[in-house]
Protein backbone atom coordinates (compact mmCIF):
# COMPACT_ATOMS: atom_id res chain seq x y z
CA UNK A 1 0.00 0.00 0.00
CA UNK A 2 1.34 3.52 -0.83
CA UNK A 3 1.08 6.30 1.66
CA UNK A 4 -2.14 8.02 2.41
CA UNK A 5 -2.81 11.00 0.11
CA UNK A 6 -3.71 14.63 1.81
CA UNK A 7 -7.17 15.35 0.80
CA UNK A 8 -6.95 18.58 -1.91
CA UNK A 9 -8.84 20.74 0.77
CA UNK A 10 -6.29 20.58 3.28
CA UNK A 11 -3.78 20.52 0.57
CA UNK A 12 -5.22 23.91 -0.58
CA UNK A 13 -6.16 25.01 2.88
CA UNK A 14 -1.97 24.86 3.93
CA UNK A 15 -1.07 26.38 0.55
CA UNK A 16 -3.08 29.57 1.49
CA UNK A 17 -1.97 29.87 4.65
CA UNK A 18 1.65 29.94 4.25
CA UNK A 19 1.18 32.52 1.31
CA UNK A 20 -0.23 34.20 4.18
CA UNK A 21 2.57 34.32 6.44
CA UNK A 22 4.98 34.31 3.77
CA UNK A 23 5.90 38.00 4.27
CA UNK A 24 6.69 37.57 8.42
CA UNK A 25 8.47 34.01 7.91
CA UNK A 26 11.84 35.76 7.56
CA UNK A 27 11.68 37.89 10.38
CA UNK A 28 10.09 34.66 12.61
CA UNK A 29 13.29 33.00 11.19
CA UNK A 30 15.48 35.75 12.59
CA UNK A 31 14.11 35.47 16.25
CA UNK A 32 14.61 31.63 16.32
CA UNK A 33 17.76 31.40 15.29
CA UNK A 34 18.87 34.04 17.43
CA UNK A 35 17.37 32.31 20.07
CA UNK A 36 18.64 28.82 19.73
CA UNK A 37 22.09 30.24 18.26
CA UNK A 38 21.54 28.12 14.85
CA UNK A 39 20.20 29.04 11.29
CA UNK A 40 19.26 25.49 10.70
CA UNK A 41 17.82 24.76 13.90
CA UNK A 42 15.76 28.10 13.71
CA UNK A 43 14.20 27.14 10.60
CA UNK A 44 12.86 23.55 12.02
CA UNK A 45 11.32 26.13 14.82
CA UNK A 46 10.12 28.09 12.22
CA UNK A 47 8.27 25.27 10.70
CA UNK A 48 6.89 23.88 14.05
CA UNK A 49 5.34 27.07 14.80
CA UNK A 50 3.86 27.44 11.39
CA UNK A 51 2.25 23.40 12.19
CA UNK A 52 1.04 24.54 15.19
CA UNK A 53 -0.35 28.01 14.28
CA UNK A 54 -1.94 26.30 10.93
CA UNK A 55 -3.47 24.04 13.80
CA UNK A 56 -5.03 26.50 16.11
CA UNK A 57 -6.14 28.66 12.97
CA UNK A 58 -8.27 26.08 11.93
CA UNK A 59 -9.76 24.98 14.99
CA UNK A 60 -10.08 28.94 16.34
CA UNK A 61 -13.45 30.77 15.87
CA UNK A 62 -12.08 34.01 15.99
CA UNK A 63 -8.44 34.46 14.37
CA UNK A 64 -6.49 36.81 16.83
CA UNK A 65 -3.73 39.49 14.40
CA UNK A 66 -1.50 37.42 12.72
CA UNK A 67 1.43 39.12 13.37
CA UNK A 68 2.04 39.33 17.39
CA UNK A 69 0.16 35.94 17.59
CA UNK A 70 2.53 34.10 15.55
CA UNK A 71 5.54 35.68 17.18
CA UNK A 72 3.98 34.09 20.47
CA UNK A 73 3.83 30.66 19.08
CA UNK A 74 7.37 30.91 17.83
CA UNK A 75 8.40 32.28 21.32
CA UNK A 76 7.04 29.25 23.04
CA UNK A 77 7.80 26.91 20.69
CA UNK A 78 11.39 27.95 21.03
CA UNK A 79 11.96 28.01 24.68
CA UNK A 80 10.24 24.27 24.82
CA UNK A 81 13.06 23.47 21.73
CA UNK A 82 15.88 24.80 24.83
CA UNK A 83 14.24 22.58 27.34
CA UNK A 84 14.31 19.57 25.17
CA UNK A 85 18.18 20.35 23.77
CA UNK A 86 19.95 22.64 25.06
CA UNK A 87 20.11 23.43 29.34
CA UNK A 88 22.43 26.74 29.23
CA UNK A 89 20.81 29.88 30.37
CA UNK A 90 17.05 28.07 29.72
CA UNK A 91 15.88 29.23 33.16
CA UNK A 92 12.36 31.64 32.09
CA UNK A 93 12.04 33.96 35.11
CA UNK A 94 10.23 37.32 35.35
CA UNK A 95 10.86 38.26 38.93
CA UNK A 96 13.90 40.68 37.51
CA UNK A 97 14.38 43.88 40.13
CA UNK A 98 13.24 47.21 38.67
CA UNK A 99 16.10 48.97 36.87
CA UNK A 100 13.93 52.28 36.80
CA UNK A 101 14.77 54.37 33.63
CA UNK A 102 18.37 53.11 33.04
CA UNK A 103 18.65 53.10 29.56
CA UNK A 104 21.96 51.17 28.00
CA UNK A 105 22.42 52.80 24.46
CA UNK A 106 21.96 50.27 21.15
CA UNK A 107 25.26 49.80 19.17
CA UNK A 108 25.50 47.97 15.59
CA UNK A 109 27.27 45.81 17.30
CA UNK A 110 24.26 44.12 19.13
CA UNK A 111 22.28 44.11 15.44
CA UNK A 112 25.43 42.62 13.53
CA UNK A 113 26.07 39.86 16.55
CA UNK A 114 26.99 36.27 15.35
CA UNK A 115 24.10 33.78 16.21
CA UNK A 116 26.03 32.33 18.89
CA UNK A 117 26.82 35.77 21.24
CA UNK A 118 22.94 35.76 22.38
CA UNK A 119 23.27 32.16 23.78
CA UNK A 120 25.80 33.84 26.50
CA UNK A 121 22.26 35.66 27.59
CA UNK A 122 19.50 33.92 30.01
CA UNK A 123 16.88 33.28 27.68
CA UNK A 124 14.66 36.47 29.31
CA UNK A 125 17.04 38.47 28.26
CA UNK A 126 17.95 37.14 25.04
CA UNK A 127 14.45 37.16 23.68
CA UNK A 128 14.11 41.03 24.68
CA UNK A 129 17.02 41.93 23.01
CA UNK A 130 16.34 39.99 19.96
CA UNK A 131 13.04 41.75 19.72
CA UNK A 132 13.60 45.25 20.43
CA UNK A 133 17.18 45.70 19.61
CA UNK A 134 16.97 43.44 16.37
CA UNK A 135 13.72 43.26 14.98
CA UNK A 136 12.77 46.94 16.21
CA UNK A 137 9.39 45.39 18.16
CA UNK A 138 8.19 48.16 20.66
CA UNK A 139 7.82 48.00 24.66
CA UNK A 140 4.45 46.64 24.71
CA UNK A 141 4.90 44.24 21.67
CA UNK A 142 8.21 42.94 23.32
CA UNK A 143 6.03 42.18 26.83
CA UNK A 144 3.23 40.95 24.62
CA UNK A 145 5.36 38.12 23.01
CA UNK A 146 7.27 36.95 26.07
CA UNK A 147 4.04 37.33 28.59
CA UNK A 148 5.92 39.50 30.70
CA UNK A 149 5.51 42.96 31.87
CA UNK A 150 6.97 45.70 30.20
CA UNK A 151 9.10 46.95 33.34
CA UNK A 152 11.12 42.97 33.32
CA UNK A 153 11.24 43.91 29.48
CA UNK A 154 12.86 47.05 30.39
CA UNK A 155 15.39 45.50 33.52
CA UNK A 156 15.87 42.09 30.80
CA UNK A 157 17.23 44.65 28.20
CA UNK A 158 19.47 46.59 30.32
CA UNK A 159 21.05 43.92 31.34
CA UNK A 160 21.13 41.55 28.19
CA UNK A 161 22.38 44.31 26.39
CA UNK A 162 25.40 44.77 28.85
CA UNK A 163 25.95 41.16 28.97
CA UNK A 164 26.01 40.68 25.24
CA UNK A 165 28.67 43.77 24.69
CA UNK A 166 30.55 42.29 27.61
CA UNK A 167 30.48 38.59 25.74
CA UNK A 168 31.50 40.27 22.16
CA UNK A 169 34.53 41.75 23.76
CA UNK A 170 36.00 38.68 25.61
CA UNK A 171 35.05 36.52 22.67
CA UNK A 172 38.83 35.79 20.63
CA UNK A 173 39.42 35.30 17.21
CA UNK A 174 36.81 34.07 14.60
CA UNK A 175 36.59 30.28 15.11
CA UNK A 176 38.07 27.93 11.90
CA UNK A 177 35.58 26.51 9.74
CA UNK A 178 35.50 22.86 10.81
CA UNK A 179 36.97 20.39 8.08
CA UNK A 180 34.78 17.74 6.05
CA UNK A 181 35.47 13.96 6.30
CA UNK A 182 36.94 12.68 3.50
CA UNK A 183 34.40 10.14 2.68
CA UNK A 184 31.18 12.89 3.23
CA UNK A 185 33.24 15.09 0.82
CA UNK A 186 33.67 12.79 -1.52
CA UNK A 187 29.85 11.68 -1.83
CA UNK A 188 29.21 15.33 -2.13
CA UNK A 189 32.09 15.79 -4.92
CA UNK A 190 30.33 13.13 -7.00
CA UNK A 191 26.68 14.38 -6.41
CA UNK A 192 28.12 18.19 -7.11
CA UNK A 193 29.90 17.38 -10.19
CA UNK A 194 26.62 15.04 -11.97
CA UNK A 195 24.47 17.64 -11.24
CA UNK A 196 26.03 20.77 -12.34
CA UNK A 197 27.13 18.20 -15.46
CA UNK A 198 23.46 18.21 -16.06
CA UNK A 199 23.71 14.52 -15.84
CA UNK A 200 20.23 13.58 -14.03
CA UNK A 201 20.41 10.14 -14.89
CA UNK A 202 23.61 9.52 -13.03
CA UNK A 203 21.89 11.34 -9.80
CA UNK A 204 18.44 9.70 -10.00
CA UNK A 205 20.96 6.31 -9.76
CA UNK A 206 22.08 7.35 -6.38
CA UNK A 207 19.05 8.25 -5.33
CA UNK A 208 17.57 5.28 -2.71
CA UNK A 209 14.06 3.26 -2.90
CA UNK A 210 12.76 5.00 -0.30
CA UNK A 211 14.97 8.32 -0.40
CA UNK A 212 12.62 11.00 1.32
CA UNK A 213 12.65 14.85 -0.12
CA UNK A 214 12.11 18.19 1.94
CA UNK A 215 11.72 20.94 -0.03
CA UNK A 216 11.94 23.14 3.26
CA UNK A 217 8.83 24.95 3.66
CA UNK A 218 7.10 23.60 0.54
CA UNK A 219 6.73 20.10 0.07
CA UNK A 220 8.07 16.35 1.06
CA UNK A 221 8.52 13.79 -1.31
CA UNK A 222 9.33 10.05 -1.14
CA UNK A 223 10.59 7.02 -3.63
CA UNK A 224 9.85 7.22 -7.32
CA UNK A 225 8.32 10.82 -6.54
CA UNK A 226 11.67 12.03 -5.78
CA UNK A 227 12.52 12.00 -8.98
CA UNK A 228 10.40 14.25 -10.16
CA UNK A 229 12.53 16.59 -8.03
CA UNK A 230 15.51 16.45 -10.50
CA UNK A 231 13.57 18.26 -13.49
CA UNK A 232 12.60 20.85 -12.14
CA UNK A 233 16.44 21.79 -11.50
CA UNK A 234 16.93 21.17 -15.27
CA UNK A 235 15.13 24.61 -15.79
CA UNK A 236 17.18 26.28 -13.44
CA UNK A 237 20.74 28.13 -14.13
CA UNK A 238 22.50 27.24 -10.96
CA UNK A 239 25.58 25.13 -9.79
CA UNK A 240 26.78 23.03 -6.57
CA UNK A 241 30.00 23.44 -4.34
CA UNK A 242 30.71 21.49 -1.63
CA UNK A 243 30.85 22.78 1.50
CA UNK A 244 29.61 23.24 5.06
CA UNK A 245 26.53 24.71 7.09
CA UNK A 246 27.54 25.27 10.35
CA UNK A 247 29.77 22.79 10.84
CA UNK A 248 27.80 20.20 8.81
CA UNK A 249 28.96 18.91 4.87
CA UNK A 250 26.53 20.69 2.71
CA UNK A 251 26.07 21.43 -1.03
CA UNK A 252 26.45 25.35 -1.18
CA UNK A 253 23.54 26.65 -4.56
CA UNK A 254 24.83 29.64 -6.49
CA UNK A 255 23.38 31.46 -8.92
CA UNK A 256 24.99 32.32 -12.00
CA UNK A 257 27.06 35.07 -11.95
CA UNK A 258 26.90 34.99 -8.28
CA UNK A 259 29.53 34.99 -5.29
CA UNK A 260 27.07 34.15 -2.39
CA UNK A 261 25.35 31.32 -2.22
CA UNK A 262 21.17 31.77 -2.64
CA UNK A 263 20.80 28.42 -0.37
CA UNK A 264 21.63 25.13 0.70
CA UNK A 265 20.87 21.25 0.34
CA UNK A 266 22.03 18.45 2.57
CA UNK A 267 22.06 15.13 1.85
CA UNK A 268 21.90 11.89 4.28
CA UNK A 269 23.28 8.71 2.90
CA UNK A 270 22.37 5.22 3.65
CA UNK A 271 25.94 3.60 2.16
CA UNK A 272 26.07 4.55 -1.04
CA UNK A 273 22.95 5.99 -2.15
CA UNK A 274 21.22 8.91 -0.62
CA UNK A 275 18.29 8.31 1.83
CA UNK A 276 17.37 11.90 2.46
CA UNK A 277 17.33 15.13 1.04
CA UNK A 278 17.09 18.69 2.25
CA UNK A 279 16.74 21.88 0.06
CA UNK A 280 16.55 24.79 1.15
CA UNK A 281 15.53 26.14 -2.27
CA UNK A 282 12.00 27.92 -1.08
CA UNK A 283 13.65 29.46 2.14
CA UNK A 284 16.43 31.68 0.83
CA UNK A 285 15.99 33.91 3.62
CA UNK A 286 17.67 31.35 5.68
CA UNK A 287 21.40 31.97 4.10
CA UNK A 288 21.51 35.76 5.61
CA UNK A 289 21.36 34.20 8.98
CA UNK A 290 24.21 31.20 7.78
CA UNK A 291 27.61 30.48 8.93
CA UNK A 292 29.02 28.62 6.24
CA UNK A 293 32.53 27.51 4.79
CA UNK A 294 33.48 26.69 1.17
CA UNK A 295 35.24 23.20 0.24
Amino acid sequence: MGEPSIPAELGRAREQFLALVAEVRPELHRYCARIVGSAVQGEDIVQETLAKAFYAMSMATDVPKLRPWLFRVAHNTSIDFLRRYDQRNVEVRSDLDDVGDVEVPVGPEITRAALSSFLHLPVQQRSAVILKDVLGHSIAETADTMATTELAVKAALVRGRARLRAAQAEESSPRSATPIDLAARQKLDRWAALFNARDWEGLRALVGEECRLDLVGRASRRGKQVGEYFGNYARLDVRLVTGSVEGRPALLVFESGSERPAYFIELAWDGDRVGFIRDYRYSEYIVDELEYALG
